[in-house]
């Protein structure tokens, strides 16, 4: 339900920058900083680069759960505030600054395309994967079988 507030004020916020026809700044201030938001989602509290190996590196070794630099929760909280505080920046006429917006948009784009590939790079390289799809079952090993309700074995 969060993320779905988060989505919903979002869109808004675009609605009401396409309306009024400007704020670009602003909207770029805040697309750099959900950026930096979501590179410090996707990366591990323990930086085996610069921290030593933090994440197993063999099957061989103990698994442990990735661990985020930041989490999930002070994520939403973050991007939410971020796009709660552009939108009503967008009320007062001194934070609509002019600029040649499409500039500020093809340098946010390549800005994006350059710390993503360094985001994955860094994920091929360490072997690490942040996103979970689900929850990991292990079929027949973990299913519990009542004694005598194997109606089938007569």
């Amino acid at each position: 339900a969060r993320w779905s507030a988060f989505v919903v004020l979002l869109v808004v916020y675009a609605i009401r920058v396409y309306l009024v026809q400007g704020f670009f700044i602003v909207t770029y201030g805040l697309g750099i900083y959900l950026l930096n938001l979501l590179i410090g989602f996707l990366s591990p509290a323990v930086d085996p680069d610069m921290d030593g190996p933090g994440l197993p590196t063999s099957d061989k070794e103990e698994f442990r759960p990735f661990d985020r630099k930041l989490p999930e929760f002070k994520f939403w909280l973050g991007a939410f505030r971020a796009v709660l505080s552009a939108f009503t920046m967008t009320f007062f006429s001194c934070f609509d600054l002019p600029v040649f917006w499409p500039i500020l948009f093809a340098y946010f784009l390549i800005l994006v395309f350059l710390t993503l590939k360094d985001r994955i790079r860094h994920m091929i390289k360490h072997r690490y994967i942040p996103i979970s799809v689900g929850k990991q079952t292990y079929g027949e090993l973990t299913k519990v079988k009542a004694p005598g309700g194997d109606k089938d074995a007569k």
